[in-house]
């Protein structure tokens, strides 16, 4: 073997030869199919730049973008039995528990914060639809309750943040109940005279839709997210008939009166700290916000 063989015939091979490319660099808009690199779109929210379609976001950021320099403080939620019915299908609802929580580090599909939206103490409650689609079980019932009790005893405004495709299936009956519990939690806050606030994101469906998602004192959509019941398919072949364009998208129901603003994702942090202010009363001073006189 000459020394062309072993050593320079490895080197050319090997200044040939493809680097390694990370596979996660560009990701493709659903909207228009344009290659978006990683790094623009998250500095653009997760929005793209080319026809504005608005993608989902993990919760962590969502929260960061919303609160005062991105501080926030995330309550602990009460514990609940993991596993009440011993489920199984195709695998352990125990087992599906698990890997979902060491997957995505979190014990739920909710994230309860607290921190300060333009200088207002706010409670945030937002779901993750990374965490088994964002259905809500026991657990999630619980976070609701937890989030309003704390947005009562600091007297505070209180943020839900759906992103759900409804009751956990395999939760059966206890799953449904967390549809009461919720109503429940939001009138601890209505019986406070707390603004409730719901910022409706892709997707609102199913059994978060039927109850506290639709029963705030403001709703707001991210552009194009699908809010409704059931699905598209399933309606339209249970009344043999074609729905209308834009059927359960934020636009179609902000213009049939279900929905009050349709706030794209860059402008939601200010139109948040307008509302705010409005529902709580205040008024801005140069440097503080203080409570205006009850009229």
């Amino acid at each position: 073997m000459s020394w062309i063989t072993n050593f320079v015939r490895p080197k050319i091979k090997a200044l040939m030869s493809k680097k390694d490319i990370p596979d996660n660099l560009w990701q493709k808009c659903p909207g228009c199919q344009t290659m978006l690199y990683q790094q623009d779109l998250q500095k653009n929210l997760n929005v793209c730049h080319h026809c504005g379609y608005h993608m989902r976001m993990e919760v962590l950021e969502r929260l960061q973008m919303l609160f005062d320099e991105g501080l926030y403080q995330v309550s602990e939620l009460p514990k609940t039995v993991a596993d009440p019915l011993k489920f199984k299908d195709r695998k352990k609802y125990a087992d599906r528990l698990k890997d979902a929580q060491a997957e995505i580090g979190r014990k739920d599909a909710i994230v309860v914060a607290q921190g300060m939206i333009g200088g207002v103490t706010t409670v945030i409650a937002a779901f993750d639809f990374n965490f088994m689609g964002g259905s809500m079980g026991s657990a999630v019932g619980d976070g609701l309750l937890t989030a309003a009790r704390l947005a009562v005893a600091l007297k505070a405004p209180f943020i839900v943040i759906p992103s759900s495709g409804g009751a956990r299936m395999q939760e059966g009956t206890l799953s449904l109940m967390q549809m009461p519990r919720s109503v429940i939690a939001v009138e601890l806050v209505k019986e406070a005279h707390l603004p409730y606030i719901v910022l409706l994101t892709d997707p609102t469906t199913g059994g978060v839709s039927a109850s506290f998602a639709m029963l705030g004192d403001i709703h707001i959509a991210e552009p194009g997210a699908q809010i409704g019941f059931a699905g598209r398919r399933v309606i339209q072949e249970t009344i043999r008939e074609i729905l209308p364009e834009g059927f359960q998208t934020a636009e179609y129901l902000r213009a049939h009166g279900m929905v009050d603003l349709v706030t794209p994702r860059a402008e939601l942090r200010q139109q948040l700290v307008t509302l705010i202010h409005l529902l709580m009363k205040r008024k801005v001073g140069k440097t503080q916000y203080r409570d205006a006189k009850p009229s």
